[in-house]
């Protein structure tokens, strides 16, 4: 993929839409291309700049120092950062870079150096986590090639299993959750960090996995009694409803807490009644299940 709106922009960068307008107009930084509909977007080589801008911006540097820099001495400065969380975030940048470059060594050789040195646990909150939340709309909307999300998620997901592994895995807390994606749900790898987190925090796991009839549910749910269920919604088909995928659940589940997550739950706007309980974050999700007892 090589045409980003400047929302994309926006979303993997953390600067605002309108200050990347005025860095662009003021400073000439970005020089967007226009298609013959006359839409502006944003190439890839635009999408690493502005990852690199913002990185030194956020840590201390002025947008006109920066607009004096060539890209040797901005590649420089931000090997020099020494902050821990500069670090983090330089390693994810570098992560989406090797993505939209379709560089898959690269992309697992930053994963694999960061696990040699602080572990995969570490691997997977300080860079996968952070990664997936910033990408995770480009997989939304459709903004990157399939083959990228594929070739992407496949090595996140040998790392997560990885995780689950390693993960102590005897139980220290008597609550079971069952994790499941609904029908047309194939984004495993928030599921995955779901389980990993369980499984972190000592709770018996029950997993389906993606593309999961809720009638095949029903029976697990009736067959093993978990005290939650667990879905995390990043995007699902075009036929899938959400506000009937809880009504039908809510009819067969109505005694069993029902945890929901995920980018497409996030912007759900209606009130949920028991069952559900809407985690409109990974950090609510963290939250609510270092709770579990």
């Amino acid at each position: 993929m090589d045409q980003f709106t400047i929302k994309d922009l926006e979303n993997l960068s953390g600067i605002k839409a309108h200050t990347l307008r005025i860095w662009e107009q003021r400073y000439n930084l970005l020089k967007p291309n226009r298609t013959f509909t006359n839409i502006r977007y944003y190439s890839n080589e635009e999408l690493k700049k502005v990852l690199n801008i913002a990185l030194l911006n956020k840590f201390g540097f002025k947008i006109s120092h920066i607009d004096k820099m060539s890209q040797a001495q901005i590649n420089d400065k931000i090997l020099s950062l020494t902050q821990p969380d500069a670090q983090e975030m330089r390693l994810v940048n570098e992560l989406i870079k090797h993505m939209i470059d379709v560089d898959m060594p690269a992309f697992e050789n930053v994963l694999s150096n960061f696990i040699l040195v602080r572990g995969i646990e570490r691997t997977i909150t300080q860079l996968i986590f952070p990664f997936m939340d910033k990408i995770g709309v480009l997989w939304q909307t459709n903004h990157i090639n399939p083959a990228q999300e594929h070739l992407v998620s496949n090595i996140i997901r040998q790392k997560l299993i990885v995780g689950i592994e390693s993960a102590n895995t005897i139980a220290r807390k008597k609550k079971t959750v069952l994790l499941f994606l609904p029908e047309g749900e194939h984004h495993e790898l928030g599921l995955l960090f779901i389980n990993f987190l369980l499984k972190t925090h000592g709770t018996n796991v029950i997993y389906l996995g993606s593309d999961v009839p809720l009638n095949d549910v029903e029976y697990l749910v009736n067959l093993k009694k978990p005290d939650y269920l667990y879905t995390h919604i990043t995007t699902v088909g075009a036929g899938f409803n959400i506000d009937k995928f809880i009504t039908t659940a809510t009819k067969k589940f109505r005694n069993t807490p029902f945890l929901l997550s995920g980018r497409f739950t996030s912007a759900y706007q209606k009130k949920l009644r028991p069952p559900f309980i809407l985690l409109k974050s990974f950090t609510e999700a963290v939250d609510y299940i270092s709770q579990l007892k």
